[in-house]
């Protein structure tokens, strides 16, 4: 057996008037109950330090500059990296990165038990807009204020496994698990921030939303052999709704711990990955299974083409 400890640290809102600091307070605080329950590693969500600040336009997209990390750790996040270390706990968090020649993105990290980085992961599959909408019940921009990740979708020995990072629309996508899945994966951490109203189908309330999100989840643990750890920033953000739902899900594709709260939670389960042995060895054994030579659409196009009318 092959065990990680793994807490899904669940957070709730950051309203826009909160300081980076007072908000690692609050992921040390968590940090600290995962410690007391034994966790190795620790998973907080997308964009844990701000708001989710891409609900909002402005015209000067350098005006939002200020919701972005030029390096990390830094003075705000140090504090928090010293705990880790003091904890000799790992731990993946997510951030907007402005990098040192101007390029914006959706950042997570992960670092080993001395809090060191080890791994750094940039969102690839952006949803929303570019500019703003006026049939939307609120905006989501983050088309806008991020360009897609150009990290891809790597993988990393660490904690006696095979690591990798996704965040939130990633995954809703088979291709973010698989690509990670064709390279061992064992365990794979998201972190997400999703409004609980689909602003372009108001109809869908929060059930559904948790629903879909549940469901790609366990699709992509079960169908990659995986554990998958998803983690929310959840509850009302300056007005704005987004759902909780955290979960650790099962290489079998089962819930094995869901938060309960739109809150800070923390929720701790420990995690074989051993457990990934019997399936991908089994039915989902890609050396044996796997036929790349019909899989071409996948990489050769991005909309989808129907076949001519007759």
């Amino acid at each position: 057996m092959r065990i990680v400890n793994v807490a899904a640290a669940q957070m709730g809102p950051i309203q826009k008037a909160d300081s980076r600091e007072a908000v690692v307070k609050r992921m040390i605080a968590l940090m600290d109950e995962a410690k007391s329950k034994g966790a190795d590693l620790i998973v907080y969500p997308e964009l844990a330090l701000t708001t989710f600040f891409p609900r909002w336009y402005v015209e000067d997209r350098a005006e939002f500059d200020v919701w972005f990390e030029r390096e990390m750790p830094n003075a705000a996040t140090r504090p928090l990296f010293e705990r880790a270390a003091q904890h000799g706990m790992a731990m993946n968090f997510g951030y907007a990165e402005l990098t040192p020649d101007g390029h914006h993105f959706n950042t997570a990290i992960l670092t080993d038990k001395s809090g060191k980085i080890v791994g750094k992961y940039r969102k690839v599959h952006l949803p929303g807009h570019v500019e703003y909408d006026t049939r939307r019940s609120h905006q989501h921009l983050e088309k806008r204020y991020f360009e897609p990740g150009d990290l891809g979708f790597k993988v990393w020995r660490e904690l006696g496994g095979i690591i990798g990072m996704a965040i939130c629309n990633d995954r809703r996508w088979p291709e973010t698990y698989r690509v990670m899945g064709l390279q061992g994966v064992e365990m794979v951490l998201i972190g997400y921030n999703t409004p609980s109203v689909n602003a372009e189908k108001s109809e869908e309330g929060v059930e559904k939303r948790l629903f879909h999100n549940r469901l790609s989840v366990q699709a992509g643990a079960y169908q990659n052999a995986t554990w998958v750890v998803a983690v929310a920033k959840a509850g009302v953000e300056d007005g704005h709704p987004l759902f909780g739902g955290s979960l650790i899900v099962d290489p079998n594709g089962e819930i094995v711990v869901e938060a309960k709260t739109e809150d800070d939670e923390v929720l701790v389960h420990p995690c074989d990955l051993d457990a990934t042995t019997f399936g991908k060895t089994t039915i989902f054994d890609f050396a044996r299974h796997r036929r790349i030579e019909h899989y071409g659409l996948i990489t050769s196009q991005t909309g989808a083409v129907p076949p001519p009318e007759t």
